[in-house]
Order: C-alpha cells, then sequence, then structure tokens
C-alpha cells in the first residue's frame, strides 16, 4: 500500500498495571498469569515480524519491545528517577487502581515521581522514557534497528531520489 516503515509495539507487562495488582494481586505484586500471557505472546509476535521481514524486505516492519523498556522502569524506578511504579498517580482504592481518574480520585502531588497516571496508561515522563527507548535504544528495545537509525536510513533515501531526479 507504499508505507515504508511499520512500527509493532508488542504488549507492556500487562500484570503490573496497578488495575490489575488491585484486582488480582493480594501482595501488591505484579499478576503472574498476565506477565505470562505477555511473555508468551511477544515472542511470537516478533517471529511473525521476522517473517514479514524476510517477505517484503529487512527493516519494513520494527518491533519495540514495549515490555521490556516498561518492566526496566516498573523493577527499578528508581534507576530512572521515578519514586512509584506500584501504583497510579490518580485513581481510586488499592494502589489507585480502580476506578477512572475523576475530581474525586486521589491526586499524586508530583506526577513526575509515578511510572502510572491512572490504571493503565503510562504518565508523560514514562511515556518520554518509553519512546527514548525506541528512538536511540539498543537492539533490546527496538529491532531489527532504533526509530533514529530508520529515520537516518530514510533520510538517505529521499536524498538519494531527490539526486536523481534533478
Amino acid at each position: 500500500m507504499g508505507c515504508r516503515r511499520v512500527l509493532v509495539t508488542g504488549t507492556g507487562p500487562l500484570g503490573c498495571a496497578p488495575a490489575i495488582r488491585a484486582q488480582r494481586s493480594l501482595n501488591g505484586e505484579c499478576a503472574t498469569e498476565l506477565m505470562r500471557a505477555s511473555s508468551l505472546f511477544n515472542p511470537q509476535l516478533a517471529r511473525v515480524l521476522e517473517q514479514l521481514n524476510a517477505r517484503f524486505g529487512a527493516g519494513t516492519f520494527v518491533a519495540a519491545n514495549a515490555f521490556r523498556v516498561h518492566f526496566d522502569f516498573v523493577s527499578d524506578p528508581a534507576a530512572y528517577g521515578f519514586v512509584r511504579a506500584d501504583e497510579a498517580c490518580c485513581g481510586q482504592g488499592p494502589h489507585n487502581g480502580l476506578g477512572l481518574c475523576t475530581p474525586a480520585s486521589n491526586l499524586c502531588a508530583d506526577r513526575s515521581k509515578y511510572v502510572f497516571w491512572d490504571a493503565y496508561h503510562p504518565t508523560e515522563r514514562a511515556n518520554r522514557v518509553i519512546v527514548s527507548q525506541f528512538m536511540t535504544g539498543s537492539l533490546d528495545y527496538v529491532s531489527p534497528m532504533n526509530l533514529s537509525t530508520v529515520l537516518e536510513m530514510d533520510a538517505r533515501i529521499h536524498s538519494l531520489e531527490d539526486g536523481l531526479l534533478v
């Protein structure tokens, strides 16, 4: 259909979302069964993308490992400057993981210290970490190349095409 690149993101650490911790965990740990589901799905997705790249050209499909990058700061939030990775900044109930973020919700004082904004979604700062790893990170986070490499390659291709047209 004419696209040059397709970025495909696997699942993050589903069992670590505050909503899941609130609903399925007695001790606040990540829910094992959903972590297992992610660990089964993501490698299969990566294999399918490798097959598609073999068919349509290397680097057409770029796999973003949302699980790895997100789990890195869920498992060691202090390494990324976060204070809380086990509860949401805005919500209700255990881990602020129940309900929507509304005026009646508990609200943290500084959302930049939290990995999760609400029951499922990362904060703006957490999303910036995720995007940064996809842009410049290693093949642990994005493959077959990071997005900076993709953009550089595409810029060179456009330069060559423009040069041929002149």
